[in-house]
């Protein structure tokens, strides 16, 4: 743990939880709205949370070179998250205008 300081680790540790109470927070304001395409928008986030996850592992084991896998599968994620949020955020979008 000697790769990030506490206040660093501080920030990437909230800030993964903070992600995962917004994907419940979507999931909630969905339901509620009775708009299932915001369903969509909290399980697309998913992968952007297993690209944190696997970042803050990496930097756990202080970034040894044989978890440089844990590199690339987070890179992938991230593109993979991203990919999964502008679809479902042109989900949403559809929905609005058509409604």
């Amino acid at each position: 743990m000697h790769a990030l300081s506490l206040p660093t680790w501080w920030i990437h540790i909230t800030s993964v939880l903070e992600w995962a109470l917004a994907m419940l927070a979507i999931q909630r304001w969905g339901r509620l709205q009775a708009e299932p395409a915001w369903n969509w928008l909290a399980l697309a986030m998913l992968p952007a949370l297993v690209s944190a996850m696997a970042a803050c592992t990496w930097h756990l084991f202080d970034n040894p070179i044989e978890l440089q896998g844990l590199v690339v599968f987070q890179a992938a994620t991230t593109l993979l998250g991203n990919c999964c949020l502008a679809l479902a955020a042109l989900l949403i979008a559809r929905r609005a205008t058509a409604a």
